[in-house]
């Protein structure tokens, strides 16, 4: 027989059963046989596999016997390998030394944040939860890929593909996780200068019946928002007139910097706006406040690393206390 004959019958030998999946210890026993080969002492691999010489002798048989070939010869003095186990090693060292790496490369992911973070976030929760960390996050964590998709309408993360979302509680399935990441948020009412220069500023909600007030629908088929406001136990909710209607919060605020109207915001959106000059707050002491939002995730167990860490700085970045009137968030999509 020739030495590809041979080749190609041990090859055929380790295949006989390529029809059926591999069994569930075939790979164990290969790494097996490497170890005893490198080793040639059942002793010495044995200590190395953490088993006893007497199994991991019956473990070499069983191979042997599945594959229709010694791989070893032994005697209770030595060990060597066989030709057929020296022509299989070659095949199999290469595969053995890529698997190691791929396990390393996951353990040393685990222990250091590496690769892609995908996330799923509202527009509100991209502006004002990750677009204020990821400069940070990123500069921490230099060998993570943030991918953010933000969008409005409820998805499953986990067939899209998400490591995560972010955004009002209620999106979170029953079954995942939700880590608040971003404490009860107050409304703003607020206006431009130039809106105010012509209109005397509102004093008291029912106020707002002689102003011009940007108004918000939350879908093209849903009615118009009320404003809800809050004041030492005394609440009021009441419909708005103006000229202007939008479907998102940054848009009410361009509309109120335009001089457009009052708008109903959020008092995180409107901050710089505020701090600027290009906006004045009203009625702030009728001002609500709304439950905030949070990351979601599926399952405790082996959260990967990139994501804890993202985690982890949200979590410390949330510092907002809890405030005694909380109101659900009137610029979240009504399920």
């Amino acid at each position: 027989m020739t030495i590809s004959q041979r080749d190609n019958s041990l090859c055929a030998a380790y295949t006989a059963e390529a029809n059926s999946p591999m069994r569930r210890g075939d790979l164990a026993d290969l790494a097996a046989f490497v170890t005893v080969a490198d080793q040639l002492s059942f002793r010495a691999a044995a200590a190395r596999l953490d088993v006893t010489p007497s199994a991991l002798s019956h473990t070499m048989r069983q191979l042997e016997s599945r594959l229709g070939v010694r791989l070893l010869h032994r005697t209770t003095r030595s060990v060597s390998v066989t030709d057929a186990g020296h022509r299989l090693l070659e095949r199999l060292r290469p595969a053995i030394s890529e698997i190691s790496g791929a396990l390393e490369d996951l353990g040393e992911e685990q222990r250091k944040p590496f690769g892609r973070l995908r996330i799923y976030a509202s527009h509100l929760a991209a502006a004002t939860v990750v677009a204020p960390v990821w400069g940070r996050f990123l500069s921490t964590y230099p060998d993570v890929h943030l991918e953010l998709l933000v969008g409005e309408a409820p998805i499953d993360i986990v067939a899209k593909g998400f490591d995560a979302g972010i955004g009002p509680k209620d999106r979170a399935a029953e079954d995942m996780i939700a880590v608040r990441v971003m404490g009860p948020m107050r409304v703003a009412v607020v206006g431009a200068p130039n809106y105010f220069a012509l209109r005397r500023p509102p004093r008291t909600p029912d106020d707002l019946a002689r102003h011009c007030c940007v108004q918000y629908r939350r879908a093209a088929d849903a009615p118009l928002y009320e404003w809800s406001f809050s004041r030492a136990g005394e609440e009021r909710r009441l419909a708005v007139d103006g000229r202007v209607i939008v479907n998102n919060p940054d848009m009410a605020i361009r509309a109120a910097i335009d001089g457009l109207g009052i708008a109903y915001t959020l008092e995180s959106l409107a901050e710089m706006f505020l701090r600027s000059g290009q906006l004045i707050r009203v009625l702030e002491d009728w001002s609500p406040s709304f439950e905030g939002l949070f990351l979601y995730y599926p399952g405790r167990r082996q959260v990967p690393a990139a994501l804890r860490a993202f985690i982890d700085m949200l979590s410390a970045a949330s510092t907002a206390a809890m405030p005694t009137q909380v109101l659900r968030n009137p610029f979240a999509k009504e399920a």
